[in-house]
């Protein structure tokens, strides 16, 4: 009989994963706030991997809200929504993306294609923007900028609005009403991209006065497997001048910086982190931090300040003293990637806080994240626990998945709007 060599390595897959039998030990709870509990890192042949098998939402399902909320679907059947923006007339874009061609050349790789596959985080992309208008209370989908790259980042900046592929910023004139353009976007600047682009998503946030962007571009590996060449301006938040387009490496260190985002009380710059695996499920806590101008974060060589990663050779003492510790872990294998500080008026018990959403890692058993917190804000920083808000899409068995959270936006009447990846939908909460 001969066997597809596809479903070889499903096979092979699902006994390595069945042999993974070393599961979290600490209560995730305990690896919150700016002390987590780090245990000592392991070394595995096979990382501890817990994989849900991706489904569809059914007829009438939706995610669950916290008391006092109700939640709605917004759109459906869109192409791996990443992130949702609101333009200044309350129109919705949405960058439909999934990450460009990877090479499979590793059996790693092969395996990653499969487990990515069989999880609802695989498929092809929109590789376009998605315009949603409310007309009368219903939505109207219009295909608002085709034939990108992998999109992710949107900002507005006056009449130009600004796009982050997967290996470029480009900008295009942009009239407040129109439904779609047409006219060629300009390549402004290039971004990190190539042939491997591990952490494709490219985040994206103007500076107040429209002078400046900052461009978060996360590393080509977990921890350097590509080598060090292959990281070069990446693990990092970029900051390109918009008039001209020249760049510098603002902030450093960072894994896979997303949710670009700025506080309300202190205007610093705020983004959460994706931090290293495949030293067991305990670590390394993901993470949400102030960005420091010239600051640098640890990646590769330390995790949370001064905790050395040994597999990273050779070491570097000199950067490891330099590493600054986050402001805020969020515990591990939470795998954020949206974060909005919520300012409106339609839900004021979350008012002055972040949302963050954790999109979900198979790096831990049993699973952690697959939800949407709130994490309060005192004097400019986090405190406490977060508190779940958007929760159910994942299975209370953990067996299934049926979305996956990603990009946040408040709407100019306080709403916030999730975009469901692994669902193809567009989400609103508030108030009940």
């Amino acid at each position: 009989m001969r066997i597809h060599r596809k479903t070889l390595l499903a096979f092979t897959l699902t006994a390595l994963l069945a042999g993974c039998d070393q599961g979290a030990s600490l209560d995730p709870a305990k690896q919150v706030g700016p002390n987590p509990e780090l245990p000592k890192a392991q070394n595995f042949l096979m990382p501890p991997m817990q994989v849900p098998e991706g489904v569809a939402w059914k007829e009438g399902e939706m995610p669950k809200v916290a008391q006092g909320l109700k939640i709605e679907k917004v759109a459906d059947g869109l192409q791996h929504p990443r992130q949702v923006y609101v333009l200044p007339n309350n129109d919705v874009l949405v960058a439909e993306a999934n990450g460009p061609a990877k090479p499979t050349t590793r059996p790693k790789q092969l395996i990653m294609g499969i487990v990515q596959k069989a999880s609802g985080k695989g498929g092809p992309g929109g590789n376009r923007i998605t315009l949603l208008r409310n007309v009368d209370g219903k939505w109207q989908k219009h295909t608002f900028i085709e034939n990108l790259h992998s999109p992710f980042g949107i900002q507005l900046i006056g009449n130009t609005l600004w796009v982050a592929n997967a290996d470029s910023l480009v900008k295009f004139p942009y009239q407040e009403g129109q439904t779609s353009i047409t006219a060629p976007g300009e390549v402004v600047t290039e971004l990190p991209g190539g042939p491997i682009n591990h952490h494709w998503t490219k985040s994206l946030l103007a500076s107040p006065d429209g002078s400046k962007l900052y461009v978060g571009v996360g590393s080509n590996s977990n921890i350097t497997e590509n080598g060090i060449g292959a990281e070069y301006r990446r693990a990092a938040v970029l900051e390109v001048d918009a008039a001209t387009g020249a760049s510098r490496i603002f902030a450093s260190g960072l894994r896979n910086p997303t949710g670009l985002q700025w506080e309300p009380e202190s205007g610093a710059l705020w983004a959460i982190v994706n931090e290293r695996d495949e030293i067991g499920s305990d670590l390394v806590p993901d993470y949400m931090t102030s960005v420091q101008d010239k600051g640098f974060y640890g990646w590769p060589y330390s995790y949370f300040g001064q905790h050395v990663d040994e597999r990273v050779q050779p070491p570097r003492p000199d950067l490891v003293k330099q590493a600054i510790k986050p402001d805020y872990a969020l515990s591990s294998h939470v795998a954020p990637l949206g974060l909005l500080f919520y300012t409106g008026e339609n839900m004021p018990q979350y008012r002055g806080g972040a949302f963050v959403s954790e999109h979900g890692s198979w790096n831990r058993k049993p699973l952690n994240g697959y939800q949407v917190v709130w994490v309060k804000f005192e004097n400019g920083k986090p405190v406490g626990q977060p508190q779940p808000v958007v929760s159910g899409f994942l299975t209370d068995d953990e067996k299934q998945v049926r979305g996956l959270p990603v990009g946040l936006a408040m709407d100019k009447q306080g709403g916030v709007l999730i975009a469901d990846d692994a669902g193809n939908t567009i989400w609103r909460v508030s108030a009940r």
